[in-house]
């Protein structure tokens, strides 16, 4: 009979590892680089796609699946990839086009294939199904990154001045929060001039009377 692994062994470490996370999470090889050297850690996520507890997502990419009565298994989330690609150069990214208006719910389009903005290095990341392009960017269109002014500068750029509407703004005003939405102001100087306006009115306090932007500029 084969003999049970060690408590301390790699084997064991990656499953407790594994074990506590939640269904959905993503990892890395790198995920585990206390646990031993790299080829051991290889090994052992082998192992453990053989088994179940993991499914290989691509070279390097594994995640703990998440499953749904109906839907069956699933694919995890964009964010859950993100973070664990990132993780290992504590890179940072920026939502970008079709991807940024969708998750603000200015869009409905589901893209294709996700473009984030990163202050590390190009590449594509294939996750299943899910193709996530990571596209090095200047300092400047990442100095609001992680936080609300950079997506809605994304997401507008990505809809274009004309469909940067009455409307969408309204949509923005009503689902985020105020103390969010006010927070905008402080980085209004990395927008372009023509969105300018836009951020203020989104940034605008609810007891203000409503007043939407004139002239726009190109």
């Amino acid at each position: 009979m084969p003999r049970a692994p060690s408590l301390n062994s790699i084997d064991t470490q990656l499953a407790r590892r594994v074990q506590r996370s939640a269904r959905g999470t993503v990892f890395t090889p790198d995920s585990f680089a206390a646990a031993g050297s790299r080829a051991a850690i290889d090994k052992a996520l082998q192992r453990m796609v053989a088994r179940g507890e993991l499914r290989r997502l691509s070279r390097g990419l594994y995640d703990k699946p998440r499953e749904d009565e109906v839907l069956g298994t699933l694919w995890p989330s964009v964010d859950a990839v993100v973070k664990a690609v990132a993780g290992k150069d504590k890179l940072r990214t920026q939502p970008a086009g079709v991807y940024a208006a969708n998750m603000l719910g200015l869009s409905d389009q589901v893209p294709a294939k996700v473009v984030l903005l990163t202050d590390g290095i190009s590449r594509t990341v294939q996750a299943g199904p899910m193709k996530i392009s990571l596209k090095r960017t200047t300092p400047r269109q990442m100095a609001a990154a992680g936080r609300l002014s950079g997506l809605l500068i994304q997401a507008f750029k990505s809809l274009g001045e004309p469909h940067v509407t009455p409307a969408r703004i309204a949509r923005l005003r009503r689902n985020l929060p105020q103390a969010e939405r006010m927070k905008v102001l402080k980085d209004i100087a990395l927008a372009p001039a023509w969105m300018r306006p836009m951020l203020r009115e989104v940034a605008r306090p609810d007891e203000t009377s409503p007043a939407m932007p004139k002239g726009r500029r190109a």
